[in-house]
């Protein structure tokens, strides 16, 4: 199914097409990555609402992305709650270990690391989204599992598996 037969499929249940924008967008995303402007524009069209109206979802929630991310978009809460429970203490660890800073993506387009104001998840402070998951209650040891597993679900390539891979459409 293409993505504007997904869009299409996900309008249907709404009677006002401003109330699919949203999953649009979790749509457009999953089929891209992220969300550059001609994406953002066919979102609209196929909707058939405003561009504005779709740009202003795009840019005013934390789980969409204009620009590429990293497989792992790491997202670290530095609200008041996270921040009583060492939340500084993880990013300065997170940016350490990954050798990038906030807002970074390291080399190999595994991970990017953002900070983000609220996640609503104060109970388990201090919390880092990862995709769609929650990890909460976090310590350096527990961060640093969190990475072994996230690197462990990655295949290796190396330059001769690519070179012997079949090139795209085939």
């Amino acid at each position: 199914m293409t993505m504007r037969e997904k869009i299409e499929q996900a309008a249907a249940r709404y009677p006002d097409q401003r109330s699919a924008i949203m999953p649009a967008l979790l749509i457009a995303q999953r089929e891209h990555g992220h969300l550059p402007g001609p994406v953002l524009e066919e979102v609209a069209e196929i909707l058939g609402v405003e561009r504005i109206w779709v740009y202003e979802l795009a840019t005013f929630y934390t789980l969409f992305h204009t620009e590429p991310v990293g497989t792992f978009h790491l997202q670290l809460c530095d609200n008041v709650s996270c921040m009583l429970r060492r939340s500084e203490e993880l990013l300065t660890h997170l940016e350490k270990v990954l050798r990038i800073k906030k807002g970074g993506t390291t080399p190999d387009g595994l991970f990017t690391l953002s900070t983000v104001e609220c996640l609503g998840a104060c109970e388990m402070a201090p919390v880092l989204q990862v995709g769609d998951d929650y990890h909460g209650n976090l310590d350096i040891e527990r961060i640093d599992a969190l990475l072994a597993r996230l690197r462990a679900t990655v295949p290796e390539t190396t330059g001769a598996d690519l070179a012997a891979a079949e090139p795209p459409g085939e």
